[in-house]
């Protein structure tokens, strides 16, 4: 996959992270202080056989720390901290930063953070969501989204605060689906792996 490709699924993939602690905060419960995983990501595309399969792992600690690391088949780190977005891509064996990522739906996505942490999920104008036992759905509001994300399923883990997966419908067809493994909750995480790749 080339990383032009990879960065909207990573962006995707943030949104997706922010969302589902909500998701996760309000019917649980659970205070979500933080978020360890391992994920695998499989994309779907109509004109590929079968699907390009990524992994890495997620850290998230609350209230706007988040790393978003890829480390299959290439690695990236996306860093969010105290409101600043960065993005590392590995180059020559080193990860360099690269400049010009488009961060403004992500800047939006943020302000909204705050409310979906809180299980505030109607409080903004981004998404519907309904729900279906272990199943909640988000469905864009704005036609514009719509065409980039038709929907977003969460599952619900079995153990409060977590999730299985997310299936992101595409607007265009596509499927991205993630899976998570080995998810710890509330375990204190070094703020320096928030800060530097």
């Amino acid at each position: 996959m080339s990383r032009r490709i990879h960065l909207p699924i990573l962006l995707i993939a943030i949104l997706i992270a922010a969302i589902s602690g909500a998701a996760i905060a309000s019917s649980s419960r659970v205070t979500v202080r933080s978020v360890q995983a391992e994920f695998r990501q499989e994309k779907y595309l109509k004109i590929l056989r079968s699907p390009i399969c990524s992994s890495g792992r997620f850290l998230f600690q609350a209230p706007d720390s988040l790393r978003w690391e890829y480390t299959k088949p290439f690695r990236s780190v996306l860093l969010m901290y105290r409101g600043r977005i960065r993005k590392f891509v590995e180059h020559g064996g080193r990860l360099i930063e690269e400049n010009g990522m488009p961060v403004d739906a992500m800047q939006m996505v943020l302000a909204d953070i705050g409310n979906w942490l809180a299980g505030r999920f109607t409080d903004n104008d981004v998404f519907t969501v309904s729900r279906l036992g272990n199943m909640v759905r988000l469905v864009p509001k704005q036609e514009g989204m719509r065409a980039v994300i038709s929907a977003i399923i969460l599952e619900l883990g079995s153990r409060p605060g977590l999730l299985d997966s997310v299936t992101i419908q595409e607007g265009g067809g596509g499927i991205t689906r993630l899976v998570f493994s080995h998810a710890r909750l509330n375990i204190p995480i070094d703020e320096r792996l928030f800060r530097t790749p």
